[in-house]
């Protein structure tokens, strides 16, 4: 994929929906530092249009960019951050699942970005469950590989393997090499 413009549109909150609906959509989850917007920048080929952070927490919003001015993706915030309010945690999904249950595109994708150490959490697991209700086309971005050996990553990718449904496409990643990228266009041509 061939990417020549990527423009960031507004942040979205609940209830705001200021995408258009007749463009695909690709919509990134993750859980906070799982490496979320440093694997957008990896796919978009721009090291800084999601804005990435050491401090986990920092988006806050839906960002949304167009990309080729012929599909959108959107950043939602990372989910399971514990050093955030219980206040801040609650907001942050609720967001999250408005974004999953109530809005309808003509067609999405929705990504996670899981990091390969960490594997499938008791939180990613409800994400994902809620994505699956969708029945739309989802990928799993196996994220950081690039941190692990050969034995550790397929110990831990075949125990992920496992846990998901033949539905769901799983995808060795990393950010940092930008190994995955072009299997991740492989998989989402047909949707954009």
């Amino acid at each position: 994929m061939k990417i020549n413009k990527t423009s960031f549109v507004t942040g979205i909150i609940k209830g705001n929906e200021k995408w258009n609906p007749e463009l695909p959509q690709i919509a990134f989850y993750g859980r906070s530092n799982a490496g979320k917007s440093s694997s957008i920048n990896a796919i978009l080929s721009n090291k800084s249009v999601a804005k990435t952070s050491s401090k986990p927490g920092k988006t806050t919003e839906i960002n949304l960019f167009t990309v080729n001015d012929d599909f959108q993706v959107l950043d939602l915030p990372g989910y399971g951050y514990a050093r955030g309010s219980l206040e801040q945690k609650n907001k942050l999904q609720d967001l999250i699942i408005w974004f999953i249950k109530e809005t309808k595109v003509n067609n999405r994708t929705h990504v996670m970005v899981l990091d390969c150490k960490v594997g499938l959490t008791d939180i990613d697991k409800v994400f994902l469950n809620f994505l699956e209700k969708t029945e739309e086309k989802i990928i799993i971005l196996f994220n950081k590989i690039d941190k692990i050996n050969q034995k550790e990553f397929s110990k831990n990718f075949k125990k992920i393997q496992g846990e998901i449904n033949d539905s769901v496409t799983l995808i060795p990643f990393s950010a940092k090499n930008k190994k995955g990228v072009d299997s991740f266009w492989l998989n989402i041509e047909e949707n954009i």
